[in-house]
């Protein structure tokens, strides 16, 4: 590897404990030591591709994402074993031939029989779509090298720790419209580019913090849903709607199907996110997913908000959030005409979706 601080290229033996053998500084990562092989350069390589040479700031999610993405596609069940398996069976077998070992075969039926199972797993998609490394892990273990040597995250990487659904303070205008968005990651992300500040709209983690909102909002002010393409999403949003009838409740994406038809889209699979039987009750019960998409939503394949573009996903929030801003500046205009203005907040506190006053 090239250690990132003189960069001359370093045999293994000559990076022992994360010091360059040659300048004698530390660094973060080693490729040969963390399952997404990843090195210092890399990471900052990414970081700078995801801020766009740093115009946007991004969390830790979906840096945990770009630098995933290769080795999710990559991903199968016991990498290389299977021929190593079947390598070592054909040779026990000729020694227990060769050698008058018969007892032997019995560990080459063993090695065999290993050999097949791993490729009936990867036949039957084992293993497939996993990330060798979590969310969780990414940042527990490899963030957390990283802060330990530069003393803070990647260039642009904002956290996403704790909770990045901001309360409004007292006295605050009154939103035009509240934002659900479950993943801290992406909350934290559109918090840190100044979404809901520039364009009047508060973030809320779930159905209980929206209710807690609803008394400020304007009355046909909308509530919108930016939720993952997974199982948990098309049930939130309905959830959502259920909760709401009279108050409209628009799908932010991610569209299931348009997703799954991007050829750069790679979905992967949490284990700990798999829906239980109940839920793909509720799921087939809802009569929008094919046989096809149930089964796999089933299988726990999930599209991740932290996998679209930082760019691209600011772009179709900022361009709803807009729209959203301009019809609710609208109603309270004709309201204001005939008289009876009963929307929430004082006076002259009401913005354009630009942040300026009207």
């Amino acid at each position: 590897m090239i250690c990132p601080n003189c960069e001359r290229n370093l045999l293994r033996k000559e990076r022992t404990g994360n010091i360059c053998g040659h300048c004698k500084r530390r660094y973060a990562l080693d490729p040969k030591t963390n399952s997404l092989r990843l090195n210092d350069l890399r990471v900052r390589r990414i970081a700078i591709r995801l801020t766009e040479g740093g115009r946007t700031r991004v969390t830790p999610g979906q840096l945990w994402y770009a630098l995933s993405r290769k080795r999710i596609r990559e991903s199968e069940f016991a990498p290389g074993c299977a021929g190593g398996a079947f390598a070592g069976g054909a040779l026990v077998s000729l020694w227990a031939l060769f050698g008058g070992l018969p007892f032997m075969l019995y560990v080459s039926g063993a090695l065999l029989a290993v050999g097949l199972g791993i490729l009936i797993a990867r036949k039957t998609g084992a293993g497939r779509g996993i990330p060798p490394m979590s969310r969780g892990d990414f940042r527990s273990v490899a963030l957390a090298e990283w802060q330990r040597v530069y003393g803070n995250l990647p260039p642009g990487v904002v956290d996403d720790a704790g909770h990045p659904w901001p309360r409004r303070p007292a006295g605050a205008s009154a939103p035009n419209a509240v934002l659900v968005c479950p993943d801290p990651s992406i909350a934290a992300f559109l918090t840190a580019n100044g979404v809901p500040e520039h364009h009047g709209i508060a973030l809320a983690q779930g159905v209980e913090h929206v209710t807690a909102l609803l008394p400020d909002l304007p009355a046909r002010g909308p509530v919108l849903v930016l939720h993952d393409a997974d199982a948990r999403g098309a049930l939130l949003l309905r959830q959502l709607r259920e909760s709401l009838p009279d108050r409209p409740v628009v799908d932010a994406g991610v569209p299931l199907r348009t997703v799954r038809g991007l050829p750069k889209a790679v979905a992967y699979r949490d284990p700990h996110r798999k829906p239980t039987a109940e839920e793909v009750r509720r799921l087939t019960a809802l009569g929008e997913f094919t046989p096809e998409e149930l089964k796999w939503l089933a299988q726990g394949w999930r599209f991740p908000l932290v996998g679209l573009p930082p760019a691209r996903l600011l772009s179709v929030v900022d361009r709803l959030a807009a729209q959203v801003g301009r019809g609710v500046d609208a109603e309270r205009r004709r309201a204001a005409e005939v008289g009876f203005m009963t929307w929430p907040g004082p006076a002259g506190n009401d913005r354009d979706p630009a942040g300026g006053g009207r």
